[in-house]
């Protein structure tokens, strides 16, 4: 059921909405090297169950939480890349032996396309080097723009209550007044961003904020520059309520675009996640848009135009001791 915050119009504590039918991984749209790598997964459970038993028991023990719903056996936490969603268990930090990956500075969603694309281009530059140093400059321009794309910078996130920072990198390109909003319960604020291929795609939380409801919805791949691409293209609806009174509701939507066509979003209905938590990523150009109740005391921080880093921008602010 939902509760009525004192002072506030619009219902707080959110029934969390089970996961919808249409979102079967992390990846809902699929892809080539989403494909391949699921492939490569299979091999690789077979692998360990038939050559390393003592490890997948070792992990077994240690794993926490239900594993049901998941689409394959997870093994270890490679297993839950792209179907952690589906399912409840995870390893703890000091349990994971590839948590060394965590200081690797590149998106973790992105690491198929690294090596089926960057490797080939990384060989071919080392062979065409041989020959002669030139031929060797426009696949080596090629592996060094994947590697850039898919790159994952750490991002200082302010800590001061009252604050919505960026879920996106990007040039802001719209902020807009909605007289009424379903899920927040009131009038709203939209401030779209788009993301050309040079920006760091990762997408962040704008806030400490539980999962309440995640909504995929297949469609067309427009330019994200243009308005009813936010209408008409693939997109993955994502409803938050903050942690802290007065539980205002937020809205994050990841958008494709006329390069992009894979939206990435990993997370769980109904766990907490804190402000600027690495929650998925947009694969090439595109769209993402944040939309937040229009209350007394809120100041919007950025203008038309700006550049916005994700986690680190503050988008807007409340005043505290005002509610939603």
């Amino acid at each position: 059921m939902e509760t009525m915050s004192a002072g506030n119009a619009a219902p707080a504590h959110v029934a969390i909405e089970p996961l919808a039918e249409n979102i079967r991984s992390v990846q809902p749209g699929g892809g080539v090297c989403y494909r391949i790598e699921l492939a490569w997964g299979r091999l690789r459970r077979w692998r360990l169950r038939h050559f390393r038993p003592g490890y997948v028991r070792a992990m077994a023990a240690r794993r926490q939480g239900d594993a049901a719903g998941a689409p394959h056996e997870i093994l270890d936490p490679r297993d839950l890349k792209y179907c952690r969603n589906r399912c409840g268990c995870s390893w703890l930090e000091a349990d994971d032996p590839f948590r060394w990956r965590r200081w690797v500075p590149l998106a973790k969603w992105g690491t198929a396309e690294v090596c089926l694309l960057g490797c080939p281009l990384a060989a071919l530059a080392v062979a065409a080097g041989w020959l002669a140093w030139y031929l060797a400059l426009l696949p080596a321009a090629l592996f060094a723009l994947v590697v850039f794309f898919f790159r994952d910078p750490p991002r200082r996130v302010p800590q001061e209550p009252g604050l919505l920072v960026s879920p996106a990198d990007g040039t802001v390109a719209e902020i807009t007044r909605l007289a009424h909003d379903e899920f927040l319960g009131g009038p709203a604020v939209r401030i779209g961003i788009f993301l050309s291929i040079f920006n760091v795609h990762l997408n962040r939380a704008p806030a400490a904020a539980r999962v309440i409801a995640l909504r995929y919805s297949p469609g067309e791949f427009l330019n994200a520059l243009r308005p009813e691409s936010a209408l008409r293209n693939e997109n993955m609806w994502i409803g938050l309520e903050e942690e802290s009174p007065p539980h205002r509701r937020l809205v994050v939507r990841q958008i494709s675009g006329a390069i992009a066509r894979r939206i990435v979003c990993d997370l769980r209905p109904g766990e907490v996640i804190p402000r600027g938590h690495k929650f998925g990523m947009i694969k090439l150009g595109s769209r993402t848009e944040l939309i937040l109740p229009d209350a007394p005391g809120l100041h919007v921080e950025v203008e038309v135009a700006q550049k916005v880093k994700a986690g680190s921008t503050i988008l807007a602010r409340y005043d505290l001791g005002l509610g939603s």
